[in-house]
C-alpha cells in the first residue's frame, strides 16, 4: 500500500501571497482550453474565431467558479453553508462541483451566443473537446489537495493508497472490521482507491480522446456536445463506485451516490442528443 505524500497545497508562497496547487490547475486546465481551441480554428469546420475564443474565455472561467462553487454549495453543503455563509468565498480551500459548474457553463455559452449571433449549439460543439483536459488539471488538483479519496479497497491491490486526511473516516471503519483494525494498528491508515487518478483518466483523458477523435470531421450540428455530455456523465458514473461518498451525505436512493445521481440525467440526455440532432442535423 502506498501512503498519499500530503503534498504542502501551496505551490508558492511569497509573504503575502500564496498560490495554492488548487488554483494551478484551474489555470492550467483554461491554458490548455486556449491551445485546443487554436487548434480546433485551425482545423476549420466552426464558426469560431481567435478573437472570440478569446472572449469566451472570459465568460467559461466565470460559469466555472461560480456555477462550479454554487453547485457545490447547494448539491453537497447546503446546511453548512448556511450556518457558515462567509465559508461561501473561500473558493480557494476547495469546494468546486462538477455539475454546477457545467451548468454555469451552458448559461455562458447561452449569453456568448446570443452576444455574437450565433447557434449555441454550436458554440457548445466547438467548447466540448476542450474541456476534458482542463478536468483531468483538476483532477490532479484534487489528488494534490488529498482530497476526495476513494472507498476502502482489497489490502492486496497493489495500486491502493492510504490517505492520512481520511484517518477519522479510517477509525470508524475499523470499528466494524477486525481485519481493518489490524491494519489500522500497523499502518494508521487503511487502503483505499486513488480515485481522483481514474476520475483523472475517466473523465479526463479518455473523454477528451474519445471526443477530440469524433469532432475532427465535420458532425451533425449537437452531436459533439451530446457525445460530450453522455460520456461525461458514463464515465464519472463509474468511477463514483470507487469515490468515498461524502459523508454528510452518504449514499443515496439505490445505493448511488449524488454524483450519480446527478450524472443520471447526463447520460440518458446525451444519448438521446446524439441519435435526435443526428437524424435531424443530418444535412447541417
Amino acid at each position: 500500500m502506498m501512503i498519499h505524500p500530503k503534498f504542502n497545497p501551496v505551490a508558492i508562497s511569497i509573504d503575502p501571497i500564496a498560490i495554492r496547487w488548487y488554483a494551478l490547475s484551474y489555470i492550467v486546465g483554461f491554458m490548455l482550453f486556449l491551445w485546443l481551441g487554436r487548434r480546433r480554428i485551425k482545423q476549420g469546420n466552426t464558426a469560431f474565431t481567435q478573437e472570440m475564443l478569446d472572449d469566451f474565455l472570459t465568460w467559461g472561467v466565470l460559469g466555472v467558479i461560480l456555477g462550479g462553487r454554487l453547485g457545490y454549495i447547494l448539491f453537497y453543503k447546503f446546511s453548512y453553508y448556511l450556518d457558515h455563509p462567509l465559508e461561501m468565498l473561500k473558493v480557494w480551500e476547495g469546494g468546486m462541483s462538477f455539475h454546477g459548474g457545467f451548468l454555469g457553463v451552458v448559461i455562458a455559452m447561452w449569453l456568448f451566443s446570443r452576444k455574437h449571433k450565433i447557434s449555441t449549439l454550436k458554440t457548445m460543439d466547438f467548447v466540448a473537446p476542450l474541456v476534458p483536459l482542463g478536468l483531468a488539471s483538476g483532477r490532479i488538483g484534487n489528488f494534490i489537495n488529498g482530497e476526495l479519496w476513494g472507498r476502502i479497497t482489497d489490502i492486496n491491490a497493489f495500486w491502493a493508497m492510504g490517505f492520512p486526511q481520511a484517518r477519522a473516516e479510517d477509525l470508524n471503519a475499523a470499528v466494524r472490521n477486525p481485519l481493518w483494525a489490524e491494519w489500522m494498528q500497523q499502518y494508521h491508515v487503511l487502503p483505499r482507491h486513488p480515485s481522483q487518478l481514474y476520475q483523472f483518466a475517466l473523465e479526463g483523458i479518455c473523454l477528451f480522446i474519445v471526443v477530440w477523435i469524433f469532432s475532427k470531421k465535420p458532425r451533425p450540428t449537437g452531436q459533439v456536445a451530446s457525445l460530450f455530455l453522455g460520456g461525461y456523465g458514463f464515465f464519472r458514473f463509474i468511477a463514483e463506485y470507487a469515490r468515498q461518498p461524502d459523508d454528510y451525505l452518504g449514499l443515496l436512493t439505490l445505493g448511488l451516490s449524488m454524483g450519480q445521481w446527478l450524472s443520471v440525467p447526463m447520460i440518458v440526455l446525451g444519448a438521446i442528443g446524439f441519435v435526435w440532432f443526428g437524424k435531424k442535423n443530418r444535412l447541417n
